[in-house]
């Protein structure tokens, strides 16, 4: 009968053993690197030019929103940048001679009325001297030939300012203004190319969250792409081995439906840890702190495997010291059960 029980024992413990993963896996997705795309600006889409599940390449052209707007104001723009320009020719080739001889003239007509403005206080002062005018006439009489006086002055400076040609403060203001337009030029074609959403490297196109028509918040992704390349398992590796697992670990992965074993390498781990998540839970991990990890998965095919599916992944470095760590010694005999087996 013992040796009955002890065959009994043996059994269920080596069914035991079996159904229990091995204390250096670790479960978890295949991934690929997601690239969010967002609005730049809060217009409406006019136009998606792939679907969900299309592949595109580097450059393509995802969808585009209205530019009407952004094009009105790169329109006014380049008005701007077009006036501050011309100002600046303007002042580098200096003053035409029609500018000139107009302005001589002008100053031929003040001194003219100057002349006329002091000879006639000459005549209103002998006048107020006879008391043949009142001295308010004189008092009119002096402001005008004082003005006339001051529009001598301003047509001479005029003149004068011509004939010396532009300062270097006039040129310095006039090619910052200029400056100033082309960077608002440059920004709002910017803004413009921004309203048509490109394809940033080649890969699929995984989420397309609106529709023509719609008008998504400034900031909103309107499309979610994996990139082609490498892929990776994203899991959650057990504390039990945390510290055996770092950067450059060799792995081997096991994707579900793939009889195949993958080589992979550790790439990522975080540092701080997290109670399993519920899709990576097992009876051996349930309540258990993990690491979340990522693992480069090798090989010229696996470019092709499908993103989302569950994987298994091992780490053939930490075997044989998590084999020692998981297993406990076996509990000593009794007196009792010895004097029995020796019986």
């Amino acid at each position: 009968m013992r040796r009955l029980a002890a065959v009994l024992a043996a059994t269920l413990a080596a069914t035991a053993c079996g159904d229990r993963e091995p204390a250096d896996s670790a479960v978890g997705t295949l991934e690929r690197d997601r690239v969010e795309l967002i609005a730049e600006s809060q217009e409406p889409i006019v136009e998606i030019a792939v679907t969900e599940g299309d592949h595109v390449e580097a450059g393509d052209v995802l969808l585009r929103l209205d530019a009407t707007r952004a094009e009105a104001r790169l329109a006014q723009a380049h008005a701007a940048r077009d006036r501050a320009q011309r100002r600046l020719d303007e002042l580098v080739r200096g003053p035409r001679r029609e500018n000139i001889l107009e302005a001589e003239a002008r100053l031929e007509g003040a001194e003219t009325d100057a002349q006329f403005q002091e000879a006639e206080v000459r005549r209103v002062r002998a006048l107020v001297e006879e008391r043949l005018v009142s001295p308010q006439d004189l008092d009119r009489t002096l402001a005008a030939r004082d003005q006339a006086l001051a529009a001598r002055d301003a047509a001479a400076a005029e003149l004068a300012a011509l004939l010396h040609g532009t300062t270097v403060e006039e040129l310095d203001q006039a090619r910052q203004t200029l400056a100033e337009a082309e960077a608002v030029v440059t920004e709002l074609e910017v803004d413009v190319e921004r309203l048509t959403v490109r394809a940033p490297a080649s890969g699929t196109i995984d989420a397309l969250p609106y529709e023509p028509g719609e008008q998504p918040p400034r900031g909103a992704t309107v499309a979610v792409m994996l990139e082609d390349g490498q892929a990776y398992a994203r899991v959650y590796i057990p504390a039990a081995i945390r510290s055996r697992v770092g950067p450059d670990t060799r792995a081997a992965v096991r994707v579900d439906g793939i009889s195949r074993i993958y080589q992979g390498r550790v790439r990522f781990v975080a540092s701080d840890a997290a109670f399993t998540p519920y899709f990576a839970l097992n009876e051996r991990d349930r309540g258990r702190l993990s690491y979340l990890a990522e693992v480069a998965v090798m090989g010229d095919d696996a470019g092709e495997l499908p993103t989302g599916v569950p994987v298994t992944v091992t780490f053939p470095d930490t075997s044989h010291e998590g084999d020692r760590a998981g297993m406990s010694p076996p509990p000593a005999a009794s007196p009792a059960e010895s004097g029995q087996n020796d019986g």
